[in-house]
Parts: structure tokens; C-alpha cells; sequence
């Protein structure tokens, strides 16, 4: 269209030319546009030719299939926001293999990532792993979900709190030493259930004697129970420092761990010699 002027004439008439079909293929080609043939509406789009990928040049790098840099989680009904970086911190843990690329995402309704765990203290494990941060509060439940997710860089720095120290160094060494510990809790909670039918409350009786030689001095008074067919719980003979109270204490507390309600108190015997009431003692349950 050499003539200025008719500038508006000539696309009109290029375009009523390109949709009759006079583009030739080759000259469609060199445009690197596909032209479809004319709708009823006479529109038409164009479609960009695909483009050839240099060879030798990789694509940017991307993470793990599915998985946004930023996710948003449901941890046991509580939800959070983070980014895979951060739960990947520590790769060795099972917090971090949860979201790894060859791992099987499991999302509730609206699309979040489910872990299925109690989320009230899992803000205070991703406050850790974005700055490091201890907490300060609910230690032992924080030590017990590190534990879970196996983050053990965590899990060292919590072992070292004087909660968690004394837990797990001082009283659960301790009782590791007193034989049969575990077992005589489970048969004290045994007993005080089968004494509870249509009462308030129910006792059982433990025998604690630390060394062997009160072991000796309580033998007969055992063997005067064993004979009136009551039952008694022993604890003991064991070999660390800790003495009757202190095992007590623990007694108590371990079985108060359970939901139960319980407090001891010495217990004597009319054919008891003197000085027994030191090792022989009641907990007493109380149901309602």
C-alpha cells in the first residue's frame, strides 16, 4: 500500500484477505502464529508457536513437586503458615521427610498439609526452627513432640533444661534401679480398681525397703499379711541414694500421671514391731 493515505483501507482489506486463507502455509510459518480458520463470529486468536529449548541450559531450580515455597499446615486442628525451607531444616529429622519430594502429601478439605499430632506446642517447635529460639513454657511438651519429629538438635537442647535433666537423669535413673517398678505401679492400679466396687475410695498397702538389711527386718511382718491373705506391694531392696519418701514421691506421682487420685500415709498393724511403720504405707484412691 504505497499510497499514504489508504493505510486504513489496506489492513482492512489484508485482513479479509488472511481470512479467506491467502496467508500461503510457508508465509504462516515465518510469522510463528497459527492462524485457525474464521468462526461464525468472524474472530479469530493467535497462538504463539512453540519454542525450541537451548540445549545445554537447565531450567531454574523448583521445589519438590506440589509443595509451595510457603505452606499452610493443619496440625491436629490448629493451623499454621511456614515455608518448606523451614521444615526442612534439619534433614535427618521426620519433620523434614514429611515434606521431601518422594514423600505422600496428606491435606484436609481446604488444601493444607495434615500432620495428625496435637498442635497447641507445634508454634514453639517453628519458632526453633526459623530462629532458634528455646521455649520457656511447657518444656515437657515441647521434649515430647521434638522427640516425634526427631529433631535432634532440639531435643539435646531440651535434655539440658532442669526440667527435663531432672526427669530424665535423676529420677528415671533412679528408678531404673528399683526392680520391678513398672510392674508394681500397673498391679497397684489393678488392685485399687477391684477394691473400688461401691465405695468412695480404696487402699492398697506397699512395703518400701531401700536396703536389704530393712528387707530383713520387715521379712516377718510380710509373712504375717501373706497368712491374713492381704496383699502387699514391694518395693525394693535397690541400690542408689534416694530413700522410702523419695520413692514414694515418685509413686505418687507417677500414678497421679495416669489421672488418679492419690495421697499415702503411714500405715501400722497392731502385731507390727515397733519401728515398721516407717517401711509399710497405704495409698489411698479416691473415685468421686
Amino acid at each position: 500500500c504505497p499510497t499514504p493515505g489508504r493505510g486504513a483501507r489496506c489492513t482492512s482489506a489484508r485482513r479479509k484477505y488472511l481470512a479467506r486463507g491467502g496467508l500461503g502455509r510457508d508465509a504462516r510459518a515465518a510469522t510463528g502464529c497459527t492462524v485457525p480458520a474464521a468462526s461464525g463470529t468472524g474472530t479469530m486468536s493467535l497462538t504463539a508457536a512453540p519454542r525450541s529449548v537451548r540445549p545445554g541450559k537447565a531450567a531454574p531450580p523448583t521445589g519438590p513437586p506440589g509443595i509451595s515455597p510457603v505452606v499452610e499446615l493443619n496440625v491436629g486442628g490448629e493451623f499454621y503458615t511456614t515455608t518448606v525451607g523451614t521444615l526442612r531444616k534439619f534433614p535427618g529429622s521426620k519433620l523434614a521427610e514429611m515434606f521431601s519430594s518422594s514423600a505422600k502429601a496428606c491435606v484436609d478439605l481446604e488444601g493444607r498439609f495434615f500432620i495428625d499430632r496435637p498442635g497447641t506446642y507445634f508454634g514453639l517447635i517453628l519458632d526453633y526452627l526459623r530462629s532458634g529460639q528455646l521455649p520457656t513454657q511447657h518444656i515437657p511438651e515441647v521434649y515430647r513432640e521434638a522427640q516425634f519429629y526427631e529433631i535432634k538438635p532440639l531435643v539435646k537442647l531440651l535434655e539440658d533444661t532442669p526440667q527435663i535433666f531432672g526427669e530424665q537423669v535423676a529420677r528415671k535413673q533412679f528408678l531404673l534401679r528399683v526392680p520391678g517398678y513398672s510392674e508394681n505401679l500397673e498391679l497397684m492400679v489393678r488392685l485399687a480398681r477391684a477394691e473400688a466396687v461401691a465405695a468412695r475410695s480404696s487402699g492398697v498397702l506397699v512395703c518400701v525397703v531401700p536396703t536389704e538389711e530393712n528387707a530383713a527386718f520387715c521379712a516377718d511382718a510380710l509373712r504375717i499379711l501373706e497368712a491374713d491373705k492381704r496383699s502387699v506391694i514391694k518395693f525394693g531392696p535397690w541400690k542408689a541414694a534416694p530413700g522410702v519418701h523419695d520413692l514414694l514421691d515418685c509413686v505418687k506421682m507417677d500414678i497421679m500421671a495416669q489421672g488418679y487420685q492419690v495421697v499415702y500415709k503411714s500405715h501400722n498393724e497392731k502385731a507390727f514391731s515397733l519401728g515398721l511403720s516407717n517401711y509399710f504405707y497405704i495409698f489411698l484412691f479416691t473415685w468421686w
